[in-house]
């Protein structure tokens, strides 16, 4: 055995030395290919191609090279071995590789082979590495075999070892561990749009972000034109994900939340309940096409006169008229609209002009449809619009708010929309989040965003229907992964179902693959979590843990926490302390005056975390200290979800601390 491992730790340093040229390849490549160009532009292509790759090559983050094996003994790839990492690593680029990508087609097999199919494979090898390595070939201490032909398969302690692993720091990326269901995902076609129902520990947010480093590695050229978007639930959670694509080889992907991405200004504004639930009702996406297209004339005034200095040509009222309606009939976006009318108008002026004269050189063309003249009849029959304008108007103005909402929106709510004290014009508004998602509907009436090629959206159950429809119009021709868990919906529009969710993303064919069997949370707090999800008004199957390890802890106290959290840090791993929001200043408070000095929910890598429940979705602890239940499900529509998100963040030992009695 030791000869065994002193090989595999030779072979490793033979990878660490290739992978060392590489880089330097890499930067010798950015100053040679300026003298390959056949032009500037292509020097200037490739030259930012090039510095890009170098760039990459120099940011890999330091780890084990290789974490499996492959030996084949039938099929295409009979008689050969080869390992499994994170990157490609080739001594040359057309020699056999060191080390196979996990995304490329033969790595399938180690994720997919079993006994009843082993797909050609012989042996399939696990390499156990000491934890927090950084890649110094003496950190490999073991290996696990299975012998898939002759039926010796199963997860081995390895693999729980890795799945078990104390959480601290960033999250990690799953590339060792992903099993075949997730695998089925992450290779899913970049045209398939798929959404993962999964239960909190099945790794559904690390199924999206490898499914992305998948189609990056698969489709560069599409995805480098298209662009590939990562959508998750605050900045927060984004700091939490930030390394996986990296340590899988994926940089400078737009990771954001969908506020930041549709924001045209600050948030500085806010909204009573009542109002950012209509705001963000699916209605308002009909209010507003009637609110900007009354900006739209329905009948011409006056007819178009336009002078070429020779001669007056004139477009009647009546022929202006009917040009804005075929126009308007073809529901164009609105800018494109203006320019349609402008062009009809102006062939209108032509069709005259070769009647009396000929045919007009194209330069008399265009100076009569950019002329004053024109842009003056566009500007009142059509003009042009800044979405703050109409929304502010909207938002003012009652008449203008009761014309649009006319058969949509009952008087109440129309009261309820309107601004209480008025800004003095839309330049001095302060807008509210939900105002924002507002603004980016109506921008997207006037002129269509710019798409990306494929877009995961994490946490999806919490989005309303105006959010689904603002990622919608960037996904037109993209596809879309969604992933979440209706049972942690917290958001007072939150869907009950995924066929609403996915019908408003503009995907309704959207397959709904549910993961159900968790990676993350053990088997103790599975069964606690499933008692409450008796009580959710969703329909999510239980879910069931791989690991029947875990603690479950219930200390009926009324002591704050402080004695919990001392015994916690006797153990490995980061702890959470979760409370409702409101009692987060007392609890730090406590926590201080008892020696403990928690760390805020963004600083990763800290021993201890106070967390408020409302930010604590998509993270994970290895102890949890959960704080009064009761407090965390009450006051709220959808308490009782958000205290499922609470309950669900541990992922060794839980904690659950409370005087008032729990609510399920």
């Amino acid at each position: 055995m030791q000869q065994e491992l002193d090989r595999e730790r030779a072979h490793h340093d033979t990878c660490r030395a290739a992978l060392a040229r590489m880089v330097e390849g890499a930067a010798e490549h950015v100053v040679t290919g300026e003298d390959v160009s056949a032009s500037g532009a292509d020097a200037e292509v490739l030259g930012y191609r090039l510095r890009s790759r170098a760039k990459e090559m120099r940011e890999l983050p330091q780890g084990p090279l290789f974490f499996g094996k492959l030996d084949f003994e039938s099929g295409e790839h009979a008689g050969q071995s080869y390992r499994i990492g994170r990157l490609r690593i080739s001594e040359e680029p057309t020699a056999p590789p060191l080390v196979v990508d996990w995304r490329a087609p033969v790595s399938r097999a180690f994720y997919q082979a079993g006994p009843d199919e082993p797909q050609g494979v012989a042996v399939r090898r696990r390499f156990g590495w000491a934890p927090g390595s950084r890649g110094d070939s003496a950190d490999l201490t073991g290996w696990e075999d299975e012998r898939l032909t002759t039926g010796e398969s199963g997860p081995g302690t390895l693999l729980a070892q890795e799945i078990e692993r104390p959480r601290v720091g960033p999250m990690r990326d799953i590339a060792a561990t992903i099993q075949p269901d997730q695998d089925d995902l992450v290779r899913a076609d970049l045209t398939a749009s798929v959404c993962v129902q999964g239960a909190p520990g099945t790794g559904k947010t690390a199924v999206g972000l490898h499914r992305a480093a998948y189609l990056l590695y698969t489709h560069p050229q599409r995805i480098r034109r298209s662009g590939l978007l990562i959508l998750g639930p605050n900045r927060t959670f984004l700091s939490y994900i930030s390394e996986v694509l990296p340590a899988l080889g994926e940089t400078g992907v737009r990771q954001t939340t969908l506020p930041d991405e549709i924001a045209r200004h600050p948030a500085t504004g806010t909204d009573s309940a009542r109002a950012a639930a209509l705001k963000h009702d699916p209605r308002m996406a009909e209010v507003l096409r009637r609110a900007l297209y009354a900006q739209v004339s329905a009948e011409a005034v006056h007819p178009l006169s336009l002078s070429d200095g020779t001669y007056t040509w004139r477009v009647s009222a009546a022929a202006l008229t009917e040009i804005v309606a075929a126009v308007r009939r073809e529901e164009p976006p609105y800018a494109v609209g203006r320019e349609r009318v402008r062009g009809r108008a102006m062939r209108a002026v032509q069709l005259q002009a070769e009647r009396r004269a000929g045919p007009q050189p194209a330069a008399w063309t265009r100076r009569l449809e950019r002329s004053r003249a024109m842009s003056a009849c566009l500007d009142t029959v059509w003009p042009k619009v800044r979405p703050e304008e109409v929304l502010a108007a909207l938002l003012t103005d009652a008449e203008v708010l009761a014309r649009a909402a006319e058969g949509l929106l009952d008087p109440s709510e129309q009261q309820a929309l309107r601004w209480p004290r008025p800004p003095r014009s839309h330049k001095s508004a302060r807008w509210s989040p939900a105002d924002l998602v507002l603004l980016d509907e109506i921008a997207g009436l006037v002129e269509h965003p710019e798409g990306y090629g494929h877009i995961v959206v994490d946490e999806a159950q919490d989005l309303s229907p105006m959010e689904c429809r603002a990622i919608a119009r960037r996904a037109v021709f993209g596809s879309l992964t969604v992933l979440g868990d209706l049972a942690q919906a917290t958001t007072p529009w939150s869907a009950r179902s995924w066929d609403t969710v996915l019908r408003h993303l503009g995907k309704p064919d959207a397959a709904v693959v549910p993961l159900t069997t968790g990676f993350r949370v053990p088997a103790a707090v599975v069964d606690l979590t499933n008692r409450l999800l008796e009580h959710l008004d969703t329909d999510v199957p239980p879910a069931r843990s791989y690991r029947a390890d875990g603690e479950l802890t219930l200390r009926p106290t009324r002591d704050v926490p402080a004695a919990t959290v001392r015994e916690a840090l006797t153990r490995e791993g980061s702890v959470g302390v979760v409370a409702a929001d409101a009692q987060v200043a007392d609890v730090r408070a406590a926590l201080t005056a008892a020696g403990i000095d928690p760390a805020e929910a963004d600083r990763l890598g800290a021993r201890v975390a106070l967390v408020p429940a409302s930010l604590v979705k998509g993270l994970e602890y290895d102890h949890v200290v959960a704080v009064e239940p009761a407090a965390v499900a009450e006051g709220e529509e959808r308490g009782l979800h958000r205290l499922y998100v609470v309950l669900t963040r541990a992922v060794s030992r839980l904690d659950v601390v409370h005087a008032r009695p729990l609510p399920f």
